[in-house]
């Protein structure tokens, strides 16, 4: 009789990085090669699916030992992520097909794809068409992503990392102002990531417990904006205070649902390219109030700081990768890993498996009770969500005081496809 042959594995990465998704990638990593005879090569998608469609694939384990541990503690996409958004089965069926083609010439039966909403649905879809077209693929998603929008999880790894940056560069600047408003700037506006849902910008809350502590305004994309409240609040503020700092989310927006930052184009996928709420929101201050101000925009360093990120979501980022190669391996197709709370003093965590087509395309957003009546902080209970998420420090490893990160080889692996795939 002959003997079966072990599948070989894909892992991906997809959309906007974090500070933690390498140590996804460690997991989904440390479980197969610790699966014995159970999965044979280990491949990851140069540039995410882009590598996948391409035949662009990177042999993992023609890394260091020394590499694959430094991923643990090292930001952004390591093998390359993309935003490329697949559009439906029925849309453009050719694109599914190659991916299979591309598969079955690797005999990949283990698809790990890390990403967002839209990630998971397409590896909803691959685990699909895969049946479809008879080819045995299990394909599960590993969550990620810095805006905590997905559903049926406690929390998205990234998220942790970059409410903490939040936390403290809200606490941090909020001082620096203080310091200086009796004779110069009296306001700060930092804009955050989240387009629809503010838990971003309710992370900004935890740097401040009483009402005279920054932030003094947080504007959530799930509260209407309105000029005058807004600016009958920051002069009241700066009028108690002396100063006021505002947080911002990307996704803040008027009733009628016009982004106050829309730039007026769209990305890969479709979304409303955002920027500038910042700026929007500090010359309406200016023009109203007369009021010095500075503003920032996190952008890129909220979700590149592994430098300060949480322990906790570290931990969780692993976990999750980890948990999906244990999933596939017990034969559990198109399901995503989920982190459910046990408790939250002290916080204790699981993880359990829930379907994709229960979380792909699915927004979670911030609970009204999440935020105060007044539409412009965090409630006690929202603080009692976010404070286990941002807990501990897990440093990386510094060398001439800088953070020692690691790089890939990134060894291509040979094609065996005469079809060349144009994006």
């Amino acid at each position: 009789m002959k003997k079966a042959t072990k599948k070989n594995a894909l892992y991906a990465q997809s959309g906007g990085v974090t500070a933690v998704i390498n140590a996804s990638a460690a997991g989904v990593i440390d479980a197969c090669l610790r699966s014995g005879s159970r999965i044979g090569k280990i491949y990851a998608g140069r540039d995410g699916i882009v590598g996948a469609l391409t035949e662009d694939l990177i042999d993992v384990t023609k890394e260091s030992r020394a590499t694959l541990r430094g991923l643990r503690h090292t930001p952004a996409g390591a093998f390359g992520s993309a935003r490329f958004k697949l559009k439906g089965i029925d849309q453009n069926r050719a694109e599914y097909e190659r991916l299979i083609e591309v598969f079955r010439a690797h005999d990949i039966g283990y698809f790990f794809y890390n990403g967002g909403g839209d990630s998971m649905d397409t590896a909803l879809k691959l685990s699909q068409i895969g049946s479809q077209m008879g080819y045995p693929l299990v394909c599960v998603g590993v969550p990620k992503t810095v805006d905590n929008d997905l559903p049926l999880t406690d929390c998205c790894p990234g998220f942790g990392s970059v409410a903490k940056y939040v936390a403290v560069s809200t606490r941090e600047a909020a001082l620096d102002v203080a310091s200086m408003a009796r004779t110069s700037t009296k306001v700060f506006v930092l804009e955050v990531m989240g387009r629809h849902a503010g838990w971003i910008a309710a992370a900004a809350g935890l740097a401040g417990r009483n009402a005279n502590e920054a932030p003094h305004v947080i504007l959530f994309p799930e509260i209407p904006f309105e000029q005058q409240r807004f600016l009958e609040r920051v002069k009241q503020s700066v009028t108690d205070y002396g100063y006021c700092v505002i947080v911002v989310s990307e996704g803040a927006h008027y009733a009628d649902g016009r982004f106050l930052a829309d730039a007026g184009t769209r990305d890969a996928f479709g979304h409303t390219q955002l920027g500038g709420a910042a700026p929007l929101v500090a010359g309406m201050v200016r023009e109203h109030l007369g009021y010095k101000y500075h503003w920032a925009v996190a952008d890129y360093l909220q979700r590149a700081a592994r430098h300060i990120a949480s322990k906790t979501d570290v931990a969780q980022a692993y976990a999750v990768g980890k948990a999906a190669v244990e999933f596939a391996l017990e034969g559990r197709n198109a399901v995503m890993p989920a982190i459910v709370r046990k408790s939250s003093k002290p916080y204790k965590w699981t993880i359990k498996a829930v379907p994709l087509e229960k979380v792909a395309n699915v927004e979670k957003k911030m609970p009204r009770n999440f935020i105060t009546a007044d539409g412009f902080g965090i409630t006690a209970a929202c603080r009692r969500y976010l404070e286990p998420l941002i807990a501990g420090e897990d440093y990386p490893p510094y060398r001439n005081g800088l953070p020692d990160y690691v790089r890939i080889k990134g060894a291509a692996v040979k094609r065996k496809l005469k079809s060349r795939y144009e994006l």
